[in-house]
């Protein structure tokens, strides 16, 4: 489907060659020729613009966003990035691969034919030359890519999009803005100004998932109950595709793109959980304080500079939302390929 922003619908070059149940493509963007957009991949140009070129694969849950009005995200052609990976408010140039879960950040410049490998972060602002393979969390350099070596990754990345999604169920009606796209199922409370973005997944199974007041979980990020409940306070920002299960989030905290909090984690009031962090079961992350790693670690205390840059957050999700909630969505043309 697809949905104007503030008066401007996407552009595209010619009807996506494919795009799979739960796509969207919002606001401000423009695609070129051949795009394949996986089941619940999102592409939202909000606040600022996003560019794409010809032959773009997005594989499913993926997400294309930028950052409010301070980056726009340019991709160029040929670039293919898998499940679940997130290109946020920055540049890939031609023929890059972003594999699977993972993120770019933003304001990052991606040089042409570079790999970046499953699960890496590539952090705010950085510079990485093209014809290389990245990986880890900061995305480092780690051998040459060949230019057989790059046509065989993009296209296992492309074999993996190909592969049927079943993500449908039942979806539970709930008082604030639920993206078209979202799933919600279950015992599911939610408080005022509540939204829940494009391409969500939300199943409380037998138990409850609780969202206080003001609270936004960005595009597809899963929240799910497997042995008890997920309760997430008021005035907390989840980013794109985290995950949650079984844990508490406390107010006025943000969890950062890509990561996974993982069951009995308590991420305590006045918390900055940075982008791709992984918790351990039952870890404590104490208040005041920035946390990242792979398990999370503190790595520094919160300052004026940050609240205020999560406080900015909230209210701009809520004009979003206001906003694509009172615009009509349509269906995405797809080519027949017969």
């Amino acid at each position: 489907m697809s949905a104007a922003y503030n008066g401007t619908s996407p552009a595209f070059g010619g009807d996506p060659a494919f795009a799979g149940e739960g796509a969207v493509v919002l606001g401000r963007a423009t695609l070129g020729s051949g795009a394949w957009l996986g089941p619940w991949s999102v592409i939202r140009a909000d606040g600022h613009y996003v560019e794409i070129g010809d032959d773009f694969h997005l594989g499913a849950h993926a997400t294309v966003h930028i950052a409010h009005d301070v980056y726009p995200t340019h991709i160029g052609n040929r670039v293919t990035a898998g499940q679940g990976a997130v290109i946020h408010a920055c540049t890939v140039a031609d023929g890059c691969v972003i594999e699977r879960e993972a993120v770019i950040l933003d304001g990052s410049r991606i040089g042409p034919g570079a790999v970046i490998s499953a699960g890496s972060i590539v952090f705010p602002r950085s510079e990485l030359e093209g014809g290389w393979l990245y990986s880890g969390s900061p995305a480092k350099p780690v051998a040459r890519v060949t230019e057989p070596e790059l046509a065989a990754y993009h296209q296992r990345i492309r074999n993996e999009g190909a592969k049927p999604q079943d993500d449908g169920g039942l979806q539970t009606s709930l008082d604030c803005f639920v993206a078209p796209s979202a799933r919600v199922r279950g015992t599911v409370e939610v408080g005022e100004g509540v939204g829940i973005w494009y391409g969500c997944r939300l199943d409380a199974g037998g138990h409850r998932i609780v969202i206080g007041d003001g609270t936004n979980v960005q595009d597809n990020s899963l929240v799910t109950c497997e042995a008890g409940e997920v309760v997430i306070g008021p005035d907390v920002t989840i980013g794109h595709n985290v995950t949650l299960t079984d844990c508490v989030i406390e107010s006025g905290s943000l969890v950062g793109i890509g990561s996974l909090i993982a069951p009995g984690t308590v991420v305590e009031s006045d918390v900055l959980v940075a982008a791709g962090t992984q918790t351990e079961p039952g870890q404590r992350l104490t208040s005041g304080q920035v946390w990242a790693g792979r398990p999370a670690r503190a790595i520094g205390a919160m300052d004026d500079r940050k609240r205020k840059m999560l406080a900015l957050t909230l209210p701009t999700y809520r004009d979003y939302a206001n906003r694509f909630r009172a615009t009509p969505h349509h269906p995405l043309n797809v080519t027949d390929p017969s």
